[in-house]
């Protein structure tokens, strides 16, 4: 088993307390600081946890919500089973509490 590192983005709640509920709200703050991103884009950016993220959107968002990095990313450990390959690298799979069956032909 190794542990892989997760983490949870934590922007939409940190908008939510601060009274932005529309992610359109975020535009034109952006935009104060230099991140030009259409709404579509600022949308993806408070739903969904991203991949990448530019250091200078990380700093205008922490200075949008007075905020600090540890404040919108929050770590975590994702536990995972590692399967050997034949070049020896291990490829994470996850943990499961399933059953495989295994059917002939001509079993329902």
């Amino acid at each position: 088993m190794i542990k892989k590192r997760g983490y949870q983005w934590l922007l939409r709640r940190l908008t939510a307390e601060r009274e932005m509920y529309q992610t359109s709200d975020l535009v034109p703050l952006l935009a104060e600081r230099g991140i030009v991103l259409s709404r579509e884009q600022v949308y993806r950016l408070v739903t969904r946890p991203p991949q990448r993220l530019s250091m200078d959107t990380l700093v205008a968002l922490c200075d949008i919500l007075r905020c600090t990095p540890d404040d919108l990313i929050q770590p975590e450990v994702v536990n995972a089973v590692v399967r050997e390959t034949a070049d020896g690298a291990g490829a994470a799979l996850p943990l499961s509490d399933r059953r495989t069956v295994i059917r002939r032909p001509g079993q329902p």
